[in-house]
């Protein structure tokens, strides 16, 4: 892992890497997680209080997982024994415990990727962490919600690392030059440049800054010259796990919150991460279904019409057309009254069960239907005068509800005024 500290260092020689030689020696010196590190954080007050338990430790690669675990060891006077769970299997677990058995003091066992292991070999460490043999610091970049079992969560507290800001990748660039005893040879902007390509990781800002270090140059480099040294780091983003849905939630809520600009960015953040752009626009056209709906019809045709553009274009030019229907959903006006109704509805058909509609609604192919009253009185509201009826349609006893009630947005101002109509219309009918 990234080693992020804060205070200076004496320059270090030999081969080392730049990242082991920046590697912090207390808490104190990383860099960034004063949320958690602090005293008013979890660790800081577990610390204080000299009453460590057990942790996952959750965050992107390159924030510090792995020098928090041992330094943790270090601060409780703990042996640090270290293990992943991609390269280690259930014997050596057991050779673990024993060894941890016989240590004289108490053991912080870290492990690496821990949801990496299954269920059942997360549950073989439950009996050594209740007796005490093992304090648990587990290491994960995915959710520990999907991907540990409820056991082993309640027996530890999960501790959010978060990625490394620009202004904590800029201080670990200080720290660096320090070592290497010169400024990097970059312009202002390439040295921002430099620490956009890390995106939030210190152990590949330190990587890059190795390499940028060990060039020759006659004059600093600008960003442009510096793109074309160095590979830019693809962004983050796991189609199949959290981040997935993460992205999609904030397209959906910036569209549902009409901010075109927002709208865009997650757009353009899921199209960049390698993202299915008929999974967008399948996701588009149910926005304008769910948060549009009749406040803007037009808003669900034009999520089709791009749809439909991307197919007969396909990438990269029909992507253009789904930005369209991003900005256009982001600003048109919002109404969720079809979809409250809709599920107000199913939820009434749930409870009301096997109701009959009344029989004057009903079907009646056969005599005996007819005989029977199916069909009768039907008033046909074309015959009717403004042709409406003001019949009931509703199953006998039911008493009337509203399901459908609009805002007074958009092209639904005109609907709230039919409805309007047919209701006085209904009333005067039964008044008759």
């Amino acid at each position: 892992m990234s080693d992020l500290f804060d205070s200076p260092k004496p320059k270090s020689e030999g081969p080392r890497p730049l990242a082991d030689r920046l590697r912090p020696q207390t808490l104190a010196e990383v860099i960034g997680q004063s949320h958690v590190l602090g005293p008013e954080g979890p660790l800081g007050a577990m610390l204080a209080a000299k009453s460590l338990s057990s942790l996952i430790l959750w965050g992107p690669p390159g924030v510090g997982k792995t020098t928090i675990a041992r330094l943790l060891a270090q601060e409780t006077e703990l042996a640090f024994v270290q293990i992943s769970a991609i390269f280690t299997g259930v014997p050596d677990l057991r050779k673990v415990f024993e060894t941890a058995k016989l240590r004289q003091k108490g053991t912080l066992l870290f492990v690496d990727e821990i949801h990496r292991f299954n269920k059942a070999q997360q549950d073989g460490f439950l009996p050594y962490m209740e007796d005490g043999t093992i304090l648990l610091v587990g290491a994960t970049t995915e959710n520990p919600s999907f991907e540990l079992n409820a056991a082993l969560l309640s027996r530890a507290q999960v501790i959010v690392l978060e990625r490394l800001t620009a202004i904590d990748l800029e201080r670990l660039t200080q720290r660096a030059e320090q070592d290497l005893g010169r400024a990097l040879p970059l312009t202002g902007p390439a040295r921002e440049t430099l620490i956009e390509m890390a995106d939030g990781d210190g152990r590949t800002l330190l990587n890059l800054i190795e390499q940028v270090s060990a060039w020759t140059v006659k004059d600093k480099l600008t960003p442009e010259a510096l793109s074309t040294r160095l590979m830019r780091r693809a962004a983050k983003y796991d189609k199949s796990g959290e981040e997935h849905y993460n992205l999609i939630s904030a397209l959906h809520k910036s569209i549902r919150g009409s901010d075109p600009d927002a709208a865009l960015y997650w757009f353009a953040r899921m199209l960049e991460g390698g993202e299915d752009p008929r999974f967008l626009a399948r996701r588009l056209t149910r926005m304008a279904v769910e948060d549009i709906g009749l406040a803007d019809p037009q808003a669900q045709e034009l999520c089709l019409a791009s749809w439909a553009t991307y197919e007969r274009l396909g990438s990269p030019e029909g992507e253009l057309s789904l930005a369209q229907a991003v900005v256009y959903l982001a600003l048109a006006p919002k109404s969720n009254g079809v979809y409250k109704a809709y599920k107000a509805a199913r939820q009434a058909a749930k409870e009301t069960g096997s109701h009959p509609p009344p029989l004057h609604i009903r079907n009646a192919p056969t005599k005996l239907m007819k005989s029977l009253g199916y069909g009768a009185d039907y008033a046909y509201d074309h015959d009717q005068e403004d042709a409406f009826s003001g019949q009931n349609y509703f199953p006998d006893g039911m008493k009337r509800p509203i399901y459908y009630a609009p805002p007074e947005r958009g092209f639904e101002r005109e609907l709230i005024k039919r409805i309007d109509y047919f209701a006085k219309l209904r009333a005067r009918r039964n008044a008759e």
